[in-house]
């Protein structure tokens, strides 16, 4: 899964950035999605693969805290571009002719400058608490990454201020970003219902349809992560290792192939890369 993220998320960066047509606002952020597919499955498998190939299980402390703050991060501002692309799809469709003097060059840059803004300070939290409580009790993580949750629970203090600012972040990020990314989509549903003809909802649909599937691949295993690890003294330890990891590769190795088999300008600039004809 994770050559297969790497390998699926370069190609998008290169076909993007090698045919002129592909240079909109939605190619725009998708790029940034690939990048950021790219950083945050790289935050965590090399160190898990040597976990597991050569039995390399120590890490130091600020390596750990590095790698959590990483690993949050990109995943919060994965969560913003998802819903910066379903702004880009409300307006492509709601508003159409005035979809380019909306989501100008200047509009996109200052979208993905807020969202990594956003990502890079609400998260800032994380690492400062951690490293401020006392560890007594055990270094070892159950994980086999720096999970915020798997890295305070060692420590023998109070940390409810992380717990609080945990759950914060849960109202914060997801919720809020959940209810943007379903009132867009409600509108464009709105808009596609309202169609004359069948063939034009059809098509209008296959529009936003991609990176509809693009979001339930990211929410989806984060929610089943998250609700299982509520009851992880019921389920087994290798269950939740496994899980915690999948669910952060697996939308990182998907994202590539959706985008790819769903939209016909990236299969024929791909076709033409390895067959060098024009399509």
């Amino acid at each position: 899964m994770y050559v297969i993220a790497i390998l699926g998320n370069f190609t998008i960066l290169f076909i993007i950035a090698t045919e002129p047509s592909l240079h909109r606002p939605m190619h725009y952020f998708l790029c940034m999605l690939a990048i950021n597919d790219l950083v945050l499955s790289t935050s965590i498998m090399p160190k898990t693969l040597s976990i597991f190939w050569f039995n390399s299980t120590e890490t130091s402390f600020n390596a750990c805290l590095t790698q959590m703050y990483f690993i949050h991060c990109f995943t919060v501002v994965e969560s913003g571009i998802l819903v910066a692309m379903a702004v880009d799809r409300y307006v492509a469709i709601c508003h159409p002719l005035r979809h380019s003097t909306i989501l100008t060059n200047r509009m996109v840059a200052q979208i993905v400058l807020a969202v990594v803004l956003r990502g890079s300070t609400v998260v800032l939290p994380y690492p400062l608490l951690a490293r401020q409580w006392p560890y007594c009790r055990t270094n070892i993580i159950s994980h086999s990454y720096c999970k915020h949750i798997a890295v305070v629970t060692l420590a023998c203090a109070d940390t409810r201020v992380s717990n609080y600012y945990s759950l914060f972040m849960i109202l914060f990020v997801a919720c809020v970003d959940m209810c943007f990314i379903s009132a867009s989509y409600t509108q464009i549903l709105r808009a596609i219902f309202s169609l004359h003809t069948t063939e034009a909802r059809r098509k209008t649909f296959g529009t936003c349809s991609t990176q509809l599937c693009a979001i339930l691949v990211f929410y989806i295993p984060d929610v089943v992560s998250s609700v299982i690890h509520r009851f992880d003294y019921i389920v087994p330890p290798h269950v939740l290792i496994l899980i915690a990891n999948v669910h952060l590769v697996v939308p990182s190795m998907l994202h590539p192939i959706i985008y790819g088999v769903r939209t016909k300008q990236i299969q024929d600039r791909l076709l033409w890369v390895f067959t060098h004809k024009k399509i």
